[in-house]
């Protein structure tokens, strides 16, 4: 088991974008270029009214990433703590590994003609500090950083406590 995951709690999203923002100002990646990226579903119609849902879509950091295996120049690897990585500096920007990733959670940068995907923000994480997607920033509280088993009892701990019926769709 890894030390630590990602995790989104989807069903909380509410579509803010707030962890988009802090990701862009971490990295500074160039406009079109988005290492995490909030896609909205819907509307549906629930109770007479149009609700949405919001998907969050980053990399999983995969156990067998399909990135790495057809990268022809090793640019892309999956450090011993299981956070999948990209070099920039050796990708060729063929978008092998864009097409591969089964999250399309690859970006090219048309600016510079090379991939580019969330590496957990690993330069953090090496000083014991939050990804900032993860770190508070979240109003709805739906982005997780830290021990998988623990997130997942929080998440069902905060899901068991929302109230149901008609009146609580969310959206």
């Amino acid at each position: 088991m890894r030390p630590y995951e990602l995790i989104i709690d989807h069903d909380s999203c509410w579509g803010c974008r707030t962890c988009e923002l802090a990701c862009k100002q971490e990295n500074r990646d160039p406009a079109g270029v988005r290492l995490i990226r909030v896609l909205e579903e819907g509307p549906e119609m629930t109770g007479g009214r149009p609700s949405f849902t919001f998907r969050v879509r980053v990399c999983r950091h995969c156990d067998e990433p399909a990135c790495v295996e057809v990268c022809p120049e090793d640019a892309v690897s999956t450090r011993d703590d299981g956070i999948v990585v990209l070099d920039d500096e050796a990708c060729s920007g063929c978008g092998l590994c864009a097409d591969a990733c089964p999250y399309d959670a690859i970006d090219l940068d048309p600016e510079r003609g090379v991939a580019g995907k969330c590496n957990l923000c690993f330069h953090r994480v090496d000083n014991e500090l939050m990804p900032p997607c993860a770190d508070n920033v979240c109003p709805a509280h739906c982005v997780y950083f830290g021990d998988p088993e623990e997130i997942r009892r929080e998440i069902a701990r905060k899901h068991a406590l929302r109230p149901r019926g008609p009146s609580s769709a969310s959206g």
